[in-house]
């Protein structure tokens, strides 16, 4: 997928995201910034969002079933890769968690730690770089234990 095709799948679920989240036009066009006209536009497929407003919008409403249905999950990660496709997308070295977070769960030199501020949590590797984060705490777990059974 590129970022094409990624605005295109958007493009054709912007009217079925925003009936799902219950939501006016005008309440949607206000939540992702664009007129109620440009709204509409799309929506009938006259028009297109350009790639940071897909961006914005499968970013926004990442738990919708649409969007989880669209993109298998986690929107964000297909975000990511298609975004550094020809970039290096390792994340940076972290400290480790010494100042902002908590630590919840240690296993094999792998760390699940949460932010004492914005509460999300993280997946630490051996060398404190991070692997992903989610506000969902399930999610994390689950990530973790796939993570150390494929170790073995």
């Amino acid at each position: 997928m590129d970022k094409k095709e990624f605005i295109k799948l958007v493009n054709a679920k912007l009217k079925l995201i925003r009936i799902e989240n219950d939501l006016s036009q005008d309440k949607m066009s206000e939540i992702i910034g664009l007129s109620k006209k440009t709204l509409i536009e799309i929506e009938k497929g006259r028009s297109t969002l350009t790639w940071a407003g897909a961006v914005c919008i499968a970013t926004l409403f990442e738990h919708s079933e649409i969007i989880q249905m669209t993109f298998g999950g986690d929107v964000n990660e297909v975000i990511k890769t298609i975004a550094f496709k020809h970039y290096n997308n390792s994340f940076p070295k972290t400290l480790g968690g010494k100042v902002w977070w908590r630590q919840i769960k240690e296993l094999n030199g792998y760390s699940i730690q949460q932010n004492i501020l914005s509460q999300h949590y993280r997946i630490l590797d051996k060398e404190n770089s991070r692997i992903c984060s989610s506000f969902e705490l399930d999610e994390i777990e689950k990530r973790f234990t796939e993570m150390i059974k494929s170790l073995h």
